[in-house]
């Protein structure tokens, strides 16, 4: 399961989306969701994680997309 956190720190660089709700809403949201598929896909497929029951006390990671235009 994937956790999607929204900041709004701006590093200035380019016209790289800053917010996940800035690239569903953007012209190429459709490029931006198939890159994100396939990140996931890769992740997968190269076994990053293990999914497991969190117990009772324990705290998640999180995580966060960064988008970048290379």
């Amino acid at each position: 399961m994937v956790y999607l956190q929204e900041s709004g720190f701006d590093r200035g660089i380019n016209d790289d989306p800053i917010l996940f709700s800035h690239t569903i809403g953007s012209d190429n949201s459709n490029k931006w969701i198939n890159a994100m598929k396939d990140e996931l896909k890769s992740m997968e497929q190269n076994k990053v994680w293990d999914l497991i029951k969190i117990l009772e006390g324990c705290k998640r990671v999180g995580c966060k997309w960064v988008f970048m235009i290379k």
